[in-house]
């Protein structure tokens, strides 16, 4: 899909900011919202949250959209720099983006950034969430992010395969349609030499 550094910084930035809010949203509401609403005496989780003062990070509380800014700035330094490049090498061990349909290679490209990028955004999150109220012990950090890959691999599985991807091309393909359309033409018209 993007073709050149520009497009992969506009994929991605997308990617991330969809990403990261669902991600928060999960953590927070799924994840975390009963035990929130039942520490804190709240009806709702933001209740809950407003109740304690925010979320708890990094040894305090902060607000939720400092959390997202937060997590954004790490999950997009991720992508650019870890997640899309190796991703695509991964997926192009498997398949020829040129001879096999998009649709496998595309597929295995989204499979390979959730492997990277869950566990080491898992890793993050530990430590930006460990309970340093109790004193730092590794262990406790290891145990931390085995259980946030847990609970963060099916759902990142299936909301980037089956809802945020296929969002993000969408928009992708409508912010550049006409270069897309242009290298569309582009690729016509030298089949027709070609034949």
């Amino acid at each position: 899909m993007p073709r050149n550094q520009f497009q992969r910084m506009f994929f991605a930035f997308v990617t991330v900011l969809i990403t990261v809010h669902a991600y928060v949203f999960y953590s927070l509401y799924v994840v975390n919202g009963a035990t929130l609403m039942q520490i804190n005496g709240a009806d709702s989780v933001i209740g809950a949250i407003n109740a304690q003062g925010g979320v708890y990070m990094l040894g305090r509380y902060m607000p939720v959209w400092s959390v997202v800014i937060l997590e954004f700035a790490f999950a997009y330094l991720l992508e650019n720099v870890m997640g899309s490049p190796c991703s695509f090498k991964l997926a192009c061990r498997v398949f020829n983006p040129q001879k096999d349909h998009h649709m496998l290679f595309e597929t295995a490209v989204i499979c390979a950034t959730v492997g990277l990028m869950c566990p080491a955004m898992s890793l993050i999150a530990a430590f930006l969430y460990y309970p340093y109220y109790a004193g730092f012990n590794v262990f406790t950090l290891l145990a931390n992010w085995l259980k946030l890959v847990c609970l963060n691999l099916p759902f990142a599985f299936f909301s980037q395969l089956f809802f945020i991807q296929p969002l993000v091309r969408t928009i992708f393909k409508a912010v550049f349609r006409k270069d897309i359309q242009r290298q569309n033409a582009l690729r016509h018209h030298r089949n027709e030499l070609a034949a």
